[in-house]
């Protein structure tokens, strides 16, 4: 057993914690942010919408260079640094609020500042984790990690609405600054992961067509891919217009708010909990495909209704859709993670996240205009065409053929990388 085998179950722990603290924090941080702007600043549909897309528009910018970034630096010092760069961004609101020069402008930025840091972040933890994770315990540990992130999304939201309405919008942000200082000091303890870097340094153009390629020509990936795309504009809809939804049209109270977007991470660590018995059972192409029809009927359901109606409704759209989002982010994840040549997959995951997060800023954008003509029911119900269209992808590519992703013959090799660590002192 090499030594990085040997750490591998306390390096993923230390790993896990980090993810758990920092997402507790953005969990309350997804209630308070909207909220600063609706109280604090009176934002409208639109502005909703520009907040939305500012925290998800690095994904446009940078995601296919994060890659070779991420590749090029050590795993390690990326993701303590972007923390710390995040804990700063948002320590800004509530001094600026406190001196009175809040304003959109900021919150924006703040947005942008976050959503940069988060790519880098992201990619380096996704790339970090293959690499002390055996290949047949990745869809597992992936699965542990998505039902946290559920468990963060049920206890965050309902936090930040009872912190909103003690503390206010904008002192609330406070915890999610502290939560990124946390996961800094536990990345930190974390070794540094020997990645195999090249010691030719190919121009960067050719490292992201290399990874673009590979993404888009393999006969599985691609699908999946252009799936999650297309769902991931819909969730660009509901993040830009959930809260105005709740607030404005279904006139819900900010601490029923809360305790409705935790709905979410319900159906979340259901899905989460439920992935690894149900591909184990059925195939995982075959989930891929259930999951789709989950989040069409949660897309529909979500905005139907007024009053208490109107509640449940959205709860329960709210759960089925994100347990059938959860399913496809486990299933597709962790197919990457093992079909990807080990030197392309920072590659790998950053064009994708490129691709499926840059929908989520079409959809924030798209479809907060369009609610400013028409009003947030319309825009979210509309918005489930996209979510239509990510089923029929996946029903009309190979997929539909499999039971399991991996049984394809044009999968990549199943050779796992070598894990090498350097113990930090």
């Amino acid at each position: 057993m090499t030594q990085g085998q040997g750490h591998s179950a306390g390096v993923f722990w230390r790993w896990w914690a980090a993810s758990a603290v920092s997402a507790t924090g953005s969990a309350v941080t997804a209630i308070a942010l909207p909220l600063t702007a609706l109280i604090a600043l009176n934002a409208n549909a639109f502005e909703m919408g520009v907040i939305s897309a500012a925290g998800s528009v690095a994904w446009l910018v940078i995601g296919l260079p994060a890659g070779v970034i991420v590749q090029r630096l050590p795993l390690r010092e990326i993701q303590v640094i972007t923390d710390l760069v995040r804990a700063v961004a948002l320590i800004s609101v509530p001094l600026t609020w406190w001196w009175g020069r809040l304003t959109l402008v900021h919150l924006v930025v703040v947005a942008l500042v976050i959503s940069f840091g988060t790519v880098l972040f992201d990619v380096a933890s996704e790339t970090f984790l293959p690499n002390v994770v055996e290949r047949d315990q990745l869809e597992s540990r992936n699965s542990i990690h998505s039902a946290t992130l559920a468990v963060t999304q049920v206890s965050g939201p309902p936090m930040g609405g009872v912190a909103v309405q003690l503390l206010g919008a904008v002192p609330t942000l406070l915890v999610d600054a502290f939560s990124y200082l946390g996961s800094a000091l536990l990345v930190r303890s974390l070794p540094a992961v020997a990645t195999g870097k090249p010691e030719s340094r190919p121009p960067v153009r050719a490292m992201i067509r290399e990874g673009w390629r590979f993404v888009s020509r393999h006969p599985v990936m691609a699908p999946c891919t252009w799936s999650a795309t297309a769902l991931c504009v819909a969730c660009g809809a509901q993040i830009a217009l959930v809260p105005l939804h709740l607030v404005r049209t279904l006139h819900a109270p900010l601490g029923l708010v809360g305790v409705l977007l935790a709905v979410e991470g319900v159906g979340s660590l259901v899905g989460a909990a439920m992935t690894p018995r149900l591909t184990g059972r059925f195939g995982s192409a075959r989930v891929l495909l259930v999951s789709g029809a989950l989040c069409i009927v949660g897309a529909v359901l979500l905005p139907l209704g007024s009053g208490v109606t109107g509640y449940l409704s959205f709860a329960v759209g709210s759960a089925l859709f994100n347990g059938g989002l959860v399913l496809l982010s486990i299933v597709t994840r962790t197919y990457r993670q093992v079909a990807s040549p080990p030197e392309l997959l920072s590659r790998v995951m950053a064009t994708v996240r490129f691709v499926t997060w840059g929908a989520v800023t079409v959809g924030g954008l798209a479809f907060g205009a369009l609610a400013g003509f028409y009003g947030s029911e319309v825009a979210l119900l509309t918005s489930g065409v996209a979510v239509v269209a990510a089923t029929l992808i996946l029903a009309f590519s190979p997929v539909r053929g499999l039971r399991d992703l991996t049984d394809h013959p044009g999968r990549a090799s199943d050779t796992r990388r070598d894990i090498a660590f350097d113990v930090p002192a």
